[in-house]
Formats: structure tokens, C-alpha cells, sequence
């Protein structure tokens, strides 16, 4: 088994490599004068197991091009199998058809990725469990549940929680989290959309006065739902309001928005390499999900039981 690391999420890499207490294959993932990417492997991968760690986060195009080149590259090299381990996968929100005449980009990124020569897929939190379906290779989609618990556990023992789903979709993502937190109710943030980005929030389903609420979701882009939904379980009598986020996109002015909001804390994990701006802000924090991927990529070279991770 080697580790192979693009430019996108380099800190994650390493960490996973620590953990795996493995070395990341020596190569060279560059650009030319005109911002063609190259990539040269300085070492022999034939017949290896190879995992390519790359986050096709921001700038998303750059950083799947990366990935399809790092994966033709161990191709073309004879490596004997080859994982795609995405810590975030840029394009997932494009899972279906929103109106007539729109892409279904997942799907064609999902093509792409198997085209270049990847044998299978290691995820986390993908937008929708069915883009697993849009890959014609094994594809392990982990959670980052279990991370998010065991933190939540910690900081708010003997505290009466509320887990709060901030949109009617989230709702099966937040009853997995409140069943890991001894089944803590759960609350639901009804709003409706009137234009992309943009969200008003309606009501609340269920009581959330005096408790601590956290809200899951498994993306925070704009911020601006989020920061909605913390507002209106405060005007409804929450004691204090958190956030826990796999993927910190945080585009735009976002972490202003978060700063300004009445979220106490938002939590994400470091899926997506954050940004200064993160990194400095008071009201955000960053959990590691190194340890968690490590081990479902020694599961998978081990071929034993990655799903057991979440028992």
C-alpha cells in the first residue's frame, strides 16, 4: 500500500499518512507557464495498492484535473489498484435534475473518475447516499458521525441537547447523530427557498426552548441558511446554538456571516483545506477526520469491514 497526495488538501494528506505511519510517494503535481497541470511519480509504484488523497474542493475544476492526472499517471505506471479517497467531493450538489435542460455534473464527474482508471472510491459525507450509485466501482462513503459525536459527548455532558436538522432533508443525517448522542431529541427547521443562496426560515418543528441545539448539515457554503436557522431557534427560546458541518466550504462572506451570526460555535472538519480566514476566526473550530480515513484506507487495503467503522 502507498499514499499519493495532490495540492488541494496537502495537511490532511500528511496527517493520514501519520496515522498509517507510511511515507506519501515522492511526486510532482505542477504547472506549466499556461496552468496545464503535469505529474511526475519519482518512485515505483507497479503492483502497489495506491490511495490518491485530493479534495476537489475550491478551485474545484483545477483540483478534479489534479486528481484525473495523478490517476492516469499511477495507470500508466502498472499500480495494481487504485483508490480515489476524497476527503470532499466538489460537484455532488449536482445529483438531479432541478429543472429542464440542467446537468447532472455528479454523475459526470462520477464517469470521469472511472475513465481516468480508478478501481474505487473512498468518500465522506457525500451530498446524497445515491451518488454511490453513480459509480460503476466500489464506492465507500464514510461519516463523519462518529468524529462529530464523540466531540458533542465531550463538550456538552449533562447538558439537555437538541439535535436539529436545518432543512427537511437533513433529517435522516440528524436522527443518526441524535441516535449517537443517546438518542437526544430532534427538531426540525422548516424554511423555504425564494432564489439560489438565499433562504427564509419559517417555523420550527419541535420545542427546543431552554436546550442546546445543534444543528448538522453535512455542507456550509454561503452560511446564509445557517446562520437563518441559529436566529430562529434563539428567537424560540434555545439556550445556546452550535453547529457541526463536515464540509466547510465557506465561499464568499461566509465566515463574516458566521462571526455576526448567533451560532456559539460552528464545527467543521478539515474535508476541505480551511482558509485563513477560517483559521482565525474565534467562533469557528476545526475537528481532524485524519484518524477516520486512515483507518478505512487500512481497512480496504486489509480487505476487512470498512462499514464496521460506524457499528
Amino acid at each position: 500500500m502507498k499514499l499519493m497526495a495532490a495540492n488541494a488538501n496537502l495537511p490532511l494528506a500528511r496527517a493520514i499518512a501519520q496515522y498509517l505511519e507510511l511515507p506519501l510517494v515522492d511526486a510532482a503535481v505542477r504547472r506549466f507557464a499556461d496552468e496545464e497541470i503535469f505529474v511526475e511519480i519519482h518512485e515505483n509504484v507497479r503492483g502497489q495498492d495506491m490511495f490518491v488523497i485530493q479534495s476537489t474542493s475550491y478551485p474545484a475544476n483545477d483540483n478534479l484535473m489534479e486528481l484525473l492526472i495523478c490517476i492516469d499517471a499511477l495507470r500508466r505506471a502498472s499500480a495494481k489498484r487504485i483508490t480515489a479517497v476524497m476527503p470532499y467531493m466538489g460537484y455532488a450538489r449536482q445529483d438531479r435534475k432541478p429543472g429542464p435542460r440542467t446537468p447532472i455534473s455528479a454523475k459526470l464527474v462520477a464517469n470521469l473518475i472511472t475513465e481516468a482508471g480508478a478501481d474505487r472510491v473512498l468518500a465522506v459525507d457525500l451530498h446524497a447516499g445515491q451518488i454511490q450509485g453513480f459509480f460503476d466501482i466500489p464506492t465507500d462513503n464514510l461519516y463523519a458521525a462518529p468524529v462529530m459525536a464523540a466531540d458533542i459527548q465531550a463538550r456538552y455532558a449533562g447538558k439537555e441537547l437538541m439535535v436539529v436538522s436545518p432543512d427537511v432533508g437533513g433529517v435522516v443525517r440528524a436522527r443518526a447523530l441524535a441516535k449517537r448522542l443517546d438518542n437526544a431529541p430532534l427538531a426540525i427547521v422548516d424554511k423555504r427557498r425564494d432564489r439560489p443562496g438565499e433562504s427564509e426560515v419559517m417555523n420550527i418543528i419541535g420545542e427546543v426552548r431552554g436546550r442546546h441545539c445543534i444543528l448538522i448539515d453535512d455542507i456550509i457554503d454561503s452560511g446564509g441558511t445557517l446562520c437563518n436557522a441559529a436566529q430562529a431557534l434563539m428567537d424560540a427560546g434555545a439556550e445556546s446554538v452550535a453547529a457541526y458541518i463536515t464540509h466547510g466550504v465557506l465561499s464568499g462572506g461566509a465566515v463574516a456571516r458566521v462571526d455576526a451570526s448567533a451560532l456559539k460555535e460552528l464545527v467543521i472538519t478539515d474535508s476541505i483545506r480551511p482558509t485563513d480566514a477560517a483559521v482565525d476566526s474565534k467562533r469557528i473550530r476545526i475537528l481532524t477526520i485524519a484518524p477516520l480515513i486512515g483507518e478505512a484506507v487500512r481497512r480496504i487495503a486489509d480487505e476487512s469491514s470498512v462499514s464496521s467503522l460506524f457499528d
